[in-house]
């Protein structure tokens, strides 16, 4: 029988990700301040707790997929937290929080006879369902070789170090060159349209070229080329993490000139359209003074 874990945070990444523990033969106590999102977990066979303190007080292992860095301190950390649990032993944060808050929390924790496993995850809610994900983990090793076997249910799985915060810092590399290619592929495709180019053809050519990335071979085709905007991302969320990754390379006395134009357009970005809209209508930021439309609907 597998180990019954905690999981707090059935976000859009969450959900997924705690659904394919299920099908793995995890028994889940689960925790989230929306009612909506637990039902189906309870259907599944998953307990339902009242709180983050309550889950840790019924699983060893708690694993949380939360928005920003103040909410995940707040839910391990604060009153009603999971460190205030009576059974917990480890707790696994897939949130990006950034190095300096995992650092923080894992030292705070590790008073309490509790081990912190700095757990960021990427590859979207599409490789959460896939089980896809890149998994990037740094915690003592003994703790990683036990976690493993289950991570594995959720993507591939990366031992980054044992230093706490490198699995951030890493993440908020790959999102920062993520971001940056999400930005300029909607300057450089709105370009091609403004010229009379199809953009479904600029794809096309950009995806077997030395241009291809990330943006182009998913963001456009699955949500921006129809339309939809619909990749399930958030504007906030993107700027969050390119503007935790340059503050940790000034923080090293590193001037990252091109990665300080990407957070200035995704800045710009989150002020227009807001933090919740899907990050991929950052095309629309670009088309609207170009005075043209990349794509059609359907």
């Amino acid at each position: 029988m597998a180990e019954t874990i905690g999981f707090i945070g059935l976000g859009n990444m969450g959900t997924p990700m705690a659904t394919r523990l299920a099908e793995a033969g995890h028994g889940l106590v689960v925790h989230d301040t929306r009612d909506n999102v637990i039902g189906p977990f309870l259907e599944k066979g998953a307990a339902r707790a009242g709180s983050a303190e309550d889950v840790a007080s019924r699983a060893e292992t708690v694993l949380v997929s939360l928005p920003t860095p103040d909410i995940v301190e707040k839910v391990v950390l604060g009153e009603g937290g999971i460190s205030g649990g009576s059974m917990v032993k480890t707790v696994v944060d897939l949130s990006t929080t950034g190095p300096r808050v995992g650092a923080a929390i894992a030292a705070k924790l590790k008073e309490r006879g509790i081990t912190f496993v700095d757990c960021p995850v990427s590859g979207g809610v599409g490789g959460a369902k896939a089980g896809t994900l890149a998994v990037m983990v740094s915690c003592p090793r003994p703790t990683y070789d036990r976690l493993e076997p289950m991570l594995k249910n959720i993507g591939k799985v990366f031992f980054i170090g044992e230093a706490p915060g490198s699995a951030q810092m890493m993440k908020l590399c790959n999102n920062l060159m993520s971001a940056s290619a999400m930005a300029i592929a909607a300057e450089a495709i709105t370009a091609g349209v403004k010229a009379g180019i199809d953009p479904a053809v600029m794809v096309d050519v950009i995806n077997v070229s030395s241009g291809m990335n990330t943006a182009t071979t998913q963001k456009f085709p699955k949500s921006i080329l129809n339309r939809r905007f619909d990749y399930g991302f958030s504007t906030g969320l993107m700027f969050k993490d390119v503007r935790l990754c340059l503050e940790e390379a000034e923080g090293m006395g590193l001037d990252l000139e091109t990665a300080k134009a990407v957070r200035s357009i995704w800045q710009k970005m989150n002020d227009q359209f807001g933090p919740e809209s899907d990050f991929t209508r950052i095309v629309e930021m670009v088309e609207r003074p170009a005075g043209v439309t990349v794509g059609k609907p359907g």
